[in-house]
């Protein structure tokens, strides 16, 4: 009996190993954590692949610019010192000064034969004005009125300066005319000149009228 017990049991054990081996062995069941790890790894290597073959273009340096001095003023320029209302300093930029040119006060330019003067047909007469020279030169030899070449002349001829007139230096000029033989009022413009015979400044005139 004990040897049918024996052999009984070795009869089992050798089924059941049969059939074990008779079917497909069974897969392994995949580590997750083991996966997770292999992903991350292989997502940092190919971060570290593109990093390193891209190469940055480097922001162009800005040009430079070289700094500019303020001028400095004319040696024996003085630059007049000007405040605001609060006292606070403010620049000026000092206007150039013709060198020749001419200006009056319309308050005392007539001398003489005020506008309007009533002159006889044919008459005679030396209109007298006061102006200044306002330039930056010196009124010399061969500076005097010209003709205006507009309105009526009236015979006019300018008479020399009296010597010559300093910078900022107010002088009498004259012309002689003779008044037309028609009646009317007439007007006469004239203008100082340099050497040259180029005129500046402001005209003055002369106004009458014939009867």
């Amino acid at each position: 009996m004990k040897k049918l017990t024996i052999f009984s049991l070795t009869i089992i054990t050798a089924l059941i190993l049969s059939a074990c081996g008779a079917g497909t062995p069974a897969a392994p069941t995949p580590d997750v954590a083991a996966l997770s790890t292999s992903a991350a790894q292989t997502v940092v290597a190919e971060i570290t692949l593109t990093a390193a073959s891209f190469t940055s273009t480097p922001e162009p340096l800005p040009s430079e610019t070289p700094t500019l001095e303020p001028p400095t003023p004319t040696e024996g320029v003085v630059l007049p010192v000007v405040t605001d209302a609060s006292g606070v300093a403010v620049t000026v930029t000092p206007t150039q000064i013709l060198c020749d040119d001419m200006s009056f006060d319309a308050a005392t330019v007539d001398v003489n034969i005020p506008d309007g003067t009533t002159m006889t047909p044919g008459q005679e007469f030396v209109k007298t004005w006061k102006v200044k020279n306002t330039g930056s030169c010196v009124w010399g030899a061969g500076y005097g009125l010209v003709y205006a070449n507009y309105t009526d002349r009236m015979s006019g001829v300018a008479q020399p300066l009296a010597g010559v007139v300093e910078i900022g230096q107010e002088v009498e000029v004259s012309v002689s005319f003779k008044a037309p033989d028609k009646a009317g009022e007439y007007l006469s413009a004239w203008q100082m000149a340099n050497s040259k015979g180029i005129p500046f400044g402001k005209p003055v005139y002369v106004k009458i009228l014939v009867k």
